[in-house]
């Protein structure tokens, strides 16, 4: 899995998606300038010219099916911003995760995706310690814990408030 992040104007990471396994990235994908790709497992990477690209139809229409699922990605990143409380937002991106990237277990999905509190944090815009808080909250309400490895196990979340 990869992190795809740029700094924003106070210097924060902010984050841009999160990509598993057959999907694209690359500069002719953004206009962003500053961004990071960072690596959050093991990954084996392809760099495929445009030329390439443009010439083979088949690559074109998997490029095309990798940049609808990103696009979708980031509509829903977006939306998440548009939540009222926090809460609802750290539990809409959890979804999202667990969507994306849980695996089922005896407690309920486990979060194979390594994320910090930060890492949420900068992705809500909000601070490390309020999503810390809600984070907390949700453990005691019983909505999600964690295993002997700190990864988040979601049991199911509250329905969003909006």
């Amino acid at each position: 899995m990869i992190k795809l992040s740029c700094l924003n104007e106070q210097g924060e990471d902010t984050l841009l998606g999160i990509l598993g396994p057959n999907q694209c990235f690359g500069e002719p994908f953004t206009d962003l300038e500053l961004c990071e790709s960072k690596t959050l497992s093991d990954c084996d990477l392809l760099c495929i010219s445009m030329d390439e690209i443009t010439s083979t139809p088949h690559l074109s229409a998997n490029l095309m099916h990798c940049l609808i699922n990103r696009y979708r990605q980031s509509e829903s990143f977006i939306a998440l911003l548009g939540l009222r409380g926090v809460q609802n937002r750290v539990c809409g991106l959890l979804e999202l995760l667990v969507q994306d990237y849980g695996q089922p277990c005896d407690q309920g999905l486990l979060l194979t995706l390594r994320i910090t509190h930060q890492e949420i944090a900068n992705a809500l815009s909000t601070t490390r310690v309020t999503v810390t808080r809600v984070m907390g909250i949700l453990k005691d309400q019983g909505w999600l814990l964690h295993d002997k490895d700190q990864r988040i196990i979601v049991k199911h979340l509250p329905k969003r408030k909006f």
